[in-house]
């Protein structure tokens, strides 16, 4: 198949990789980005994780909480300028809120009652289109409770309180001093918000993104020629190191990074007065994964002058 300029455009963003090495790449793995993606990675030419989000959608996440729940939203909207719309901001608070009044599920804070309005939280969305001036959409919400302890909130990049782009929640269960166990677990969510891990402990990675590690890395080691067995035991360092990046409990606490976030869990449990335990996390940033559509400014408006 013929690679076209765009794919390589696309590649070189995600890998930082040479024109040439992505076009060898693409070419390789028949146009398929992501296997693209992981040959580079093979031959030491690129050094991607994985694919970079481009945020598509503006508007803002939103956080609310009651101590042993908390919900985060996300309401997008076409611009940044609209983000700053204190209409908006209202319209992202409200949604939390009643978030917070649903088991936060997206279906369901989606029907639920929109303060006010008589209407849902979607058709409540679709009415402020045509006031603030342009689309606007509910895309997701997640939710977090305990039983005993705490939720911790944290907004990053905050715009007004409880409104950003970026949000975390951290379930911490204890039965000790919810205070201190609600600023460790804060510090938890900034340490979220920077890190991006994507799963709370090894055995909840996604076995498919093992798998695509493990094959990246027995191919980056067969090129050192060692034997199988070498090989074998070089890949198994590798996932350790892997696991040591993503998952939650064993990344270097960025508060303190002689400790991991477990250890560290460990060390403030004596200040909480109990065990405790991290139990779950979400984090939404605003727009991942949502392809943004890029536009030739100078164009659309010589179009509209044409029109």
């Amino acid at each position: 198949m013929s690679i076209t300029a765009a794919q390589v455009k696309e590649l070189r963003e995600i890998s930082g990789a040479g024109m040439m090495d992505c076009k060898t790449a693409l070419t390789e793995t028949n146009g398929d980005m992501e296997a693209a993606v992981d040959w580079l990675r093979a031959k030491g030419i690129s050094k991607a994780d994985k694919k970079a989000g481009r945020t598509a959608a503006e508007g803002l996440v939103g956080v609310a909480s009651n101590g042993k729940k908390a919900v985060v939203v996300e309401v997008n909207s076409e611009t940044d300028f609209v983000a700053r719309n204190d209409a908006f901001q209202d319209i992202v608070r409200n949604v939390a809120n009643v978030a917070l009044t649903t088991d936060g599920s997206t279906a369901a804070v989606a029907a639920a009652a929109y303060p006010s309005s008589g209407k849902s939280v979607v058709d409540t969305i679709k009415d402020a289109v045509g006031t603030i001036g342009e689309n606007l959409s509910f895309r997701r919400s997640a939710a977090l409770t305990v039983n005993e302890g705490v939720v911790a909130t944290y907004i990053h990049n905050a715009v007004s309180d409880g409104l950003g782009k970026l949000g975390v929640l951290v379930a911490i269960e204890t039965t000790g001093n919810a205070d201190v166990a609600q600023a460790f677990g804060r510090q938890v969510a900034m340490h979220v918000a920077a890190t991006n891990p994507l799963a709370l402990t090894a055995a909840e990675v996604d076995p498919a993104a093992v798998e695509r590690e493990k094959a990246v890395f027995t191919e980056s080691a067969r090129q050192s020629g060692k034997p199988e067995n070498i090989i074998e035991k070089m890949v198994e360092g590798r996932l350790r190191k892997f696991y040591e990046e993503v998952v939650l409990l064993s990344q270097a606490f960025v508060i303190n990074p002689d400790l991991t976030v477990e250890a560290a869990l460990k060390e403030a449990e004596k200040t909480i007065g109990a065990p405790a335990k991290i139990t779950a996390f979400v984090r939404f940033a605003l727009g991942e994964g949502i392809e943004k559509e890029e536009t030739d400014f100078a164009a659309e408006v010589a179009a509209a002058v044409k029109k």
